[in-house]
């Protein structure tokens, strides 16, 4: 690096998934130029430290930029999602940002800065630093700083685990489990989130007893049935009928347990014991056969967090298990998501993009860029892009319901960001209803759920907050 002075009107901090789909609609609605600074090699952001057998916990239809497709559209081809849509590999992911990267720079507005940091100096000065050779560059910025980083996504290849580890125990991120040399005593997986699960579900395929696989649970979670969020014409019945029972679940019920009941009752949440009460919902998502499998493992322990783990016990909130030093621990504790206060969106110099719609990074991403290109005031800004807070628990699902609601809202009353979400391949929804023709015979079925699925959001719009209002304080929405 030299020490030119670079110009750019935005610095996007982070080439992740976000970073990319906020670059995407920027360079799309406007003559901007852009620098991304990103400390990894290539883009991808955490793609690229992920476990190798990991997919897209969506359909790949919702996730990318929304210049290219990801995928060709085509079906899941794996025992347990047989004929749902597909869900991008990791290495599908970082081939398919790769050439989105490419044709960014192509573009000749769009400068990529791998394995480099962005630092400020005493005097508020912007510099880019590279790691390899420690040069720093600086940066003139014209208009914005765009922070990616701020709900970082964490991965256990790069966040040690969150308790003690003993040195006569052997305990690896979950990426180790594809180079296992050879078998261990007994599988003891760490964690209840979406990478646990991942790594039962992959020892189970690979053939591994499920009397050998110990699952460690501090808090047990909700799940969405992904049959019921699947894109496309031929789901749309199922996916907007799933839609319509939500929204009919929170206009009927009468308190967080009693819609909690209901929307289990009505296939939209699956538990894994239905002994015992989920009290945790990160919109982890499974099919049912998935959830059969995971059934199969008996050994599930239930005793809050781990604090130490020794060659003979596992010390843990509520108690202890016994162990033996050939076991082999597989850490999955680190939270995906970070849940972080919510920050204003757009802050004078500096944007933090953030969900505005409901476990849709991409699609949010994207449009806060869209409105940074077209609205003016910081204040309208916000006011558009409300932040949606990621769930954490059951309630907490009734506030990111709210938000979410409220967002909608808003957005009705803007047409060229209705146009925009319309032509939008990462929106996954507004598309989709447009093309239902009321006169097609074909689509009788369609017009009835989507009939059904209107009067029941107008319902639980009305009741949400009477709901939410004896539980917490009702959301506004706007920061």
């Amino acid at each position: 690096m030299s020490a030119e002075t670079v110009e750019t009107d935005y610095l996007v901090v982070g080439s992740g998934a976000v970073g990319m789909a906020f670059v995407d609609s920027l360079i799309a609605e406007s003559t901007d130029r852009v620098l991304i600074v990103d400390t990894h090699h290539a883009p991808g952001g955490h793609w690229n430290d992920a476990y190798p057998f990991v997919r897209l916990h969506q359909p790949s239809a919702y996730y990318g930029v929304n210049s290219r497709e990801l995928g060709d559209g085509g079906s899941d081809t794996g025992p347990w999602n047989v004929g749902m849509t597909e869900r991008a590999t990791v290495a599908e992911i970082l081939g398919y940002y790769e050439h989105v990267m490419a044709d960014f720079v192509a573009t000749g507005r769009v400068v990529h800065q791998p394995m480099a940091v962005h630092e400020r100096t005493a005097d508020g000065e912007h510099v880019v630093r590279s790691l390899l050779t420690g040069a720093a560059r600086p940066v003139r910025v014209r208009k914005k700083i765009v922070d990616t980083t701020y709900l970082n996504t964490a991965v256990p290849s790069t966040s040690p685990p969150c308790y003690e580890v003993d040195p006569q125990v052997t305990c690896v991120p979950i990426n180790a489990l594809a180079r296992i040399g050879s078998p261990p005593g007994r599988y003891v997986v760490v964690g209840a989130g979406k990478t646990g699960i991942d790594a039962c579900l992959w020892l189970l395929a690979n053939d591994v007893d499920p009397d050998l696989i110990t699952w460690v649970m501090p808090r047990d979670s909700w799940f969405q049935d992904r049959a019921n969020v699947q894109p496309g014409r031929d789901f749309f019945v199922d996916t907007f009928g799933a839609m319509a029972d939500q929204m009919g679940a929170i206009a009927a019920a009468d308190s967080v347990p009693d819609l909690l009941r209901r929307l289990e009752h009505g296939g939209q949440l699956l538990r894994l014991d239905p002994a015992v009460e989920p009290r945790m919902y990160h919109a982890a998502v499974v099919s049912r056969a998935e959830l059969e499998q995971l059934r199969r493992i008996r050994d599930v322990v239930r005793l809050g967090r781990v604090i130490r783990l020794e060659p003979t016990r596992i010390v843990l909130e509520q108690g202890t298990v016994s162990a033996r030093p050939d076991w082999l621990y597989v850490d999955c504790s680190a939270s995906a998501a970070q849940l972080r206060p919510p920050v204003p969106v757009f802050d004078g110099e500096r944007i933090t993009p953030q969900f505005v719609r409901p476990f849709q990074p991409t699609f949010s991403a994207a449009m806060v860029a869209f409105v940074e290109a077209h609205y003016d005031s910081d204040e309208v800004k916000n006011e558009i892009c409300g932040v949606v807070p990621l769930p954490d628990d059951p309630q907490s699902w009734l506030t990111m319901q709210a938000a979410s609601m409220l967002n909608q809202r808003r957005w009705s009353r803007e047409r060229e960001l209705r146009r925009w979400i319309a032509s939008s391949r990462l929106d996954g929804f507004t598309a989709a209803i447009r093309a239902v023709d009321p006169d097609d015979p074909d689509d009788a079925a369609r017009v009835e759920v989507l009939q059904r699925f209107r009067g029941a959001a107008t319902a639980a719009g009305h009741h949400l907050f009477d709901l939410l209002a004896t539980t917490a304080p009702e959301p506004t929405g706007v920061l």
